[in-house]
């Protein structure tokens, strides 16, 4: 997808259904693609990338220094969220909840998108997840599942297949589930890799984080992804109810 128009048109094309919003009224989806990212000159953000991931990881400590990650605003919300579609949040903790636990003791270095988007989630409280865009089919939706979508992870070492929960919210496409639990685990199919061209990012949103703090999470991410190339264009997208 390397033209706007194109992106654009995938953006204006994904849906958060009207059942995710009678969940949580207050959600918003903040969509983020950014083409051009040609993996031969990410090592140009290298200094951006360490430097995001230490202030990621001194900001958890100050938060953890002064509350429990569970009583923290944004984790919080996120658990009863959660609950409220019936997981349990101690034990399948959401995505800002368990990279802040993490970012304590040091995030893990992954490849250059994914270190990025995880620090911008730890330094900002939002959830926050990239996926390689040249892997979907069709356009990115948040649904309730009916329990007999796809989701392909891996156990024991092995590819494997899931079936999400009746009722449980995920981010899907054509071929499947692409993240179970709203933003718990992603899908091995459209994950991102150290050549992926085109991405997608997908920024959740749950009071009390306001909108103009859900865009400033959105204007680092795209300051960060315009250092990894000269060629690197975003566009965005904000899905509300």
């Amino acid at each position: 997808m390397p033209e706007s128009t194109a992106a654009e048109a995938f953006l204006n094309a994904c849906t958060v259904e009207v059942d995710v919003f009678a969940l949580r009224p207050d959600y918003r989806a903040l969509l983020l693609v950014a083409d051009g990212l040609a993996p031969a000159a990410w090592g140009e953000g290298d200094d951006v990338v360490d430097g995001l991931i230490a202030g990621a990881e001194a900001h958890a400590r100050d938060l953890l220094a002064e509350s429990p990650a569970e009583e923290l605003p944004g984790i919080a919300s996120w658990r009863d969220a959660y609950r409220a579609f019936g997981a349990k949040p101690q034990r399948t903790r959401n995505s800002l909840e368990a990279l802040t636990r993490r970012a304590v003791n040091g995030l893990p270095r992954v490849n250059a998108l994914t270190d990025i988007y995880n620090s911008i989630s730890v330094l900002h409280q939002i959830p926050l997840g990239g996926e390689d865009l040249d892997r979907y089919d069709g356009p990115a939706r948040l649904i309730r599942a009916i329990g007999d979508e796809v989701f392909g992870t891996s156990a024991n070492g092995e590819a494997a297949i899931e079936h999400p929960e009746p009722g449980e919210v995920v981010w899907c496409d054509a071929a499947g589930v692409t993240c179970r639990r709203w933003n718990w685990r992603q899908g091995h199919r459209t994950a991102l890799t150290d050549t992926t061209c085109n991405a997608l990012f997908i920024l959740d949103a749950l009071a009390p984080v306001a909108d103009d703090e859900l865009h400033a999470a959105g204007d680092a991410l795209e300051e960060a992804l315009t250092s990894l190339g000269e060629n690197v264009q975003v566009s965005r997208r904000l899905v509300t109810p």
